[in-house]
């Protein structure tokens, strides 16, 4: 019998990764078309042994902040049983819901648009917090994280995964090879070290996990290849095949991700 293979049969050999095996078992089309940056689900799934995902009581409220168009919110309800709260700023919570009702998890996550300096959220009424690619925005500011710990009940985590960088650079100028590539935004990637010494002095939390994801460059290498390909958007296309040729010619210099976790005091 002959082996009838499709496009997305090779997609989804390509995007099959031995370091996320729950990532896996999502369509890789769906990903792609979902994606708005690195792989956030890759992300995710390594934030999630720090963050104590699996010991969180079923129905546990999570906070997905920034959730982009949503994957991680569901990610979060299927692999952990959460009752999440997506919020986003730039995806309106209509194309959520959609997107959401689809996957079968209308009745445990919740797609909410909001900015994440006016989040309209009790004090204490969360379990944890995540954010994917996206705390790098806003959450450099020196008073940003005891306002948003803020929402945690006592012991409760949050987590983040950013783009970041192995040292912090000395002066006014970007490493040297990533010159042709830089823009203002990613002044807002940092060490582990950084965001470590950033949380330790807010007060706010106790830093339990500020680490480095190691070899991370090739699995942002390998996602921006196939997005650069594989996405219905030009926009993505294009944006992917730039930061494909940066991340290539830094070969993990510089680039990379790190993951920070801290407990509520």
């Amino acid at each position: 019998m002959t082996d009838i293979r499709t496009p997305d049969d090779d997609l989804s050999d390509r995007l099959t990764h031995p370091r996320y095996p729950r990532s896996n078992g999502y369509d890789a089309r769906w990903v792609v078309d979902n994606q708005m940056g690195p792989n956030a689900l890759w992300l995710l799934e390594w934030l999630a042994p720090a963050l104590g995902l699996d010991a969180l009581r079923p129905c546990a409220r999570v906070l997905d902040l920034g959730c982009g168009r949503a994957m991680t919110s569901i990610f979060l309800a299927r692999e952990f049983h959460a009752q999440v709260t997506a919020a986003d700023l730039w995806v309106g919570p209509d194309d959520n819901a959609r997107r959401i009702a689809e996957a079968g998890f209308a009745d445990r996550v919740q797609p909410v648009h909001t900015e994440a300096h006016d989040l309209p959220f009790a004090e204490g009424g969360f379990d944890a917090i995540v954010s994917v690619d996206a705390y790098q925005y806003f959450g450099t500011a020196d008073l940003y994280l005891p306002t948003l710990a803020r929402l945690l009940k006592p012991g409760g985590r949050i987590g983040v995964v950013v783009p970041a960088l192995r040292e912090e650079p000395t002066g006014a100028e970007p490493p040297e090879h990533l010159r042709p590539w830089w823009e203002p935004d990613f002044w807002c990637f940092h060490t582990a070290d950084w965001w470590r010494r950033h949380w330790t002095r807010s007060g706010a939390v106790e830093v339990e996990t500020a680490d480095w994801l190691e070899d991370g460059w090739k699995d942002w290498l390998l996602w921006c290849e196939v997005v650069a390909e594989e996405s219905p958007e030009e926009f993505h296309r294009t944006m992917a095949r730039r930061v494909g040729e940066m991340v290539r010619a830094d070969e993990g210099r510089a680039l990379g991700f790190v993951r920070v976790v801290g407990r509520r005091k």
